[in-house]
């Protein structure tokens, strides 16, 4: 027993912080220490949900704490709804107090897509891109849709919600917290959207991917692992979706049109950002005519490490994006430390979506 003790104590002292995330809190988890469950709410209008409670003792940087998933049902009652808007709030495990966003990292909302695309008829968009409806992360901790506008779900069909902790500055730490997550709908009928994910992806020497340092003209990247977030284009070249940045500015750009799938032409109606810290700015351009479709501006903390401000885009009006036109997304980073950091660029569009609209009419005139 004491030797295999101090092989597992050999074994776990080997593994990435993030793979000791997950391994600490399974444990503390299923051994009772501390409070496994998500603890659930409903009001019309409102569905909360409150994570299990996760222990930061050290620094983790992004996507590397302690984290959960739940499967969620907006409601009991069937019908369509339309979500609105989404929030999460850090929060002390034990008084319930709001303690520093900080220590979120992000919350990933992801759906069935077979299940979603059939219930409305639209099985042609099964498995054309990953179903993960939007995500909150550190900076934008909630966003809202333009008003008259909402993603429709069938209120009793199953969402899947990961919600994961950070702690960039405090490495002397023992700090319990929960996540409130809350998504808000109604029933009345709005404009439905459709989401498309969009992120950076830069490529990378598949024969020696870690190498340094790159060529700043060559838009090439050093990933931070080729296990995760690596992509091929196509062409037997290696894309990177997590890159290092060194110190310095640093700009940083990728084509997206494969990402948006534009038939004929989508009008975009609102956005939510995900990058990580050191991040300047990042907007989404038309590379046809030079012009900005949007741009977020980026705020981070003075004197330590974490993002203040992300700015989302919302827009009653909308901007067009057109299929004989070329797309891209371009970021701004200032790592101003004297060591390299790891970074993300990805955006969680929202487009007017025309077909899903004249099927919810149908279905209304029956």
């Amino acid at each position: 027993m004491l030797t295999a003790a101090f092989g597992l104590a050999i074994a776990y002292s080997q593994l990435p912080r993030r793979h000791k995330a997950i391994v600490k809190t399974t444990f503390l988890h299923t051994a009772g220490l501390m409070e496994k469950h998500w603890e659930t709410g409903e009001a019309e209008g409102t569905y909360e949900m409150i994570s299990p409670v996760f222990w930061i003792d050290g620094i983790y940087t992004s996507m590397e704490g302690p984290k959960a998933s739940s499967y969620v049902r907006l409601s009991d009652k069937p019908g369509i709804v339309f979500l609105t808007s989404f929030a999460v709030r850090a929060m002390d495990a034990g008084t319930g107090k709001p303690v520093s966003n900080d220590f979120i990292c992000h919350t990933n909302v992801d759906f069935n897509d077979t299940r979603y695309f059939a219930h409305f008829g639209l099985e042609d968009r099964i498995g054309k891109q990953y179903p993960r409806m939007t995500s909150l992360s550190h900076g934008q901790e909630n966003f809202a849709f333009p008003y008259g506008y909402g993603v429709p779900m069938p209120a009793n069909d199953w969402l899947f919600v990961t919600t994961q902790t950070l702690n960039h500055n405090l490495p002397d730490i023992d700090e319990k917290v929960r996540h409130r997550v809350q998504m808000r709908y109604t029933r009345n009928k709005l404009r439905p959207l459709m989401s498309r994910t969009a992120f950076i992806r830069l490529p990378y020497d598949k024969r020696d991917p870690f190498k340094e340092p790159t060529d700043p003209a060559s838009n090439q990247c050093i990933p931070v692992e080729t296990r995760n977030h690596a992509y091929d284009d196509g062409k037997g070249n290696m894309l990177s979706g997590h890159w290092v940045i060194p110190p310095g500015r640093r700009i940083y750009r990728s084509d997206v049109d494969d990402q948006l799938q534009i038939k004929d032409s989508l009008r975009l109606h609102a956005a939510a950002i995900h990058v990580h810290p050191f991040a300047e700015w990042i907007e989404l351009r038309n590379k046809t005519t030079g012009k900005t479709i949007f741009r977020s501006e980026i705020r981070n903390h003075n004197g330590r490490i974490g993002l203040e401000r992300v700015a989302a885009f919302s827009s009653e009006e909308g901007v067009w994006l057109h299929s004989d036109n070329r797309h891209e997304i371009i970021m701004g980073t200032y790592n101003t430390t004297r060591e390299n950091q790891d970074m993300m660029g990805s955006m969680f569009l929202f487009f007017y979506d025309a077909e899903l609209d004249a099927r919810l009419r149908q279905t209304a005139l029956r």
